[in-house]
């Protein structure tokens, strides 16, 4: 009996949440090794339906960077990569839009069809739902690589508020060309757009670390650009502070950075006090 009060403790403790984020939209990005971890994967999805039970609407972005060198390799097509972005020839592009919304994306719809979810998988291109641009650097051509230049919500809001929508970050510029986008940086840009209350990405670290490698629990935007500077933040995790930093400015309440490979990462998060990893807010 004891464990069960326990369990009803832990539902209770829940409650203030529930009721805060009730009809809120929260934006999550999947990926990382997550994404190629099925028990992870499954787990995540609950999760998922679960927050959407009680009232959260929720919409997933996702990566697949794993899944895309793998097809590569197998392809002998080189990767490689400039801070942070995939250098993006043709033959890689239709490599990318085959794994992220031939495969990864319908994987993700049908594990939530699955476990009693209703998902419907989009890619930045129907619609129009994302417009974009290619990026362009003085050091380097990234070749078909974008970046969000505008999202349109109409077909997000048209949708059955019973659905989850699940995006993969492909999309084309006005001339037709299909580009690659970094899937922080398109969901970055929908919660924005939907001005949501949580902007949730799911990495392979717990989020932040100091030069230490100690969790930096809470930053303001404002330190964000301080931190790449004295390389704290570098790599790969450059465009995702950042893209992070612009959605708490364009009317993201908060965004978290958290480790996916933690059982049920989200859920700790958001239902908790302290929280598990990096909260990023004005």
């Amino acid at each position: 009996m004891e464990e069960y009060i326990k369990k009803a403790k832990v539902l209770i403790e829940a409650l203030p949440y529930i009721q805060k984020f009730a009809s809120k939209t929260f934006v999550i990005k999947f990926g990382g090794s997550i994404a190629s971890d099925n028990g992870l994967k499954e787990s995540f999805i609950k999760d998922v339906i679960l927050l959407k039970l009680i009232g959260i609407n929720i919409i997933i972005v996702h990566g697949g960077g794993k899944e895309i060198d793998g097809l590569l390799k197998r392809l002998n097509i080189g990767i490689n990569f400039h801070e942070g972005y995939r250098l993006t020839d043709e033959h890689t592009m239709e490599v990318v839009e085959m794994v992220l919304s031939g495969k990864i994306n319908k994987d993700l719809v049908a594990l939530i069809n699955k476990f009693g979810g209703r998902a419907c998988g989009l890619s930045g291109k129907d619609g129009n739902l994302i417009t974009a641009r290619k990026i362009k650097t003085e050091k380097i051509e990234l070749g078909f690589v974008g970046e969000v230049k505008r999202v349109d919500k109409k077909i997000l809001l048209a949708l059955d508020p019973s659905f989850i929508p699940v995006i993969a970050p492909v999309s084309m510029d006005e001339e037709g060309n299909t580009l690659n986008i970094n899937a922080d940086l398109v969901a970055s840009a929908v919660a924005s757009e939907l001005e949501a209350e949580k902007l949730i990405i799911l990495s392979d670290q717990d989020g932040l670390l100091d030069s230490g490698g100690k969790l930096i629990s809470s930053v303001k935007t404002a330190d964000i650009k301080d931190l790449i500077g004295k390389g704290v933040i570098y790599g790969g995790m450059i465009p995702k502070a950042n893209s992070c930093a612009d959605a708490v400015k364009s009317g993201v309440k908060k965004v978290h950075i958290i480790n996916g490979s933690v059982l049920h990462a989200i859920l700790l998060e958001i239902f908790t006090k302290k929280g598990i990893g990096t909260q990023i807010s004005n």
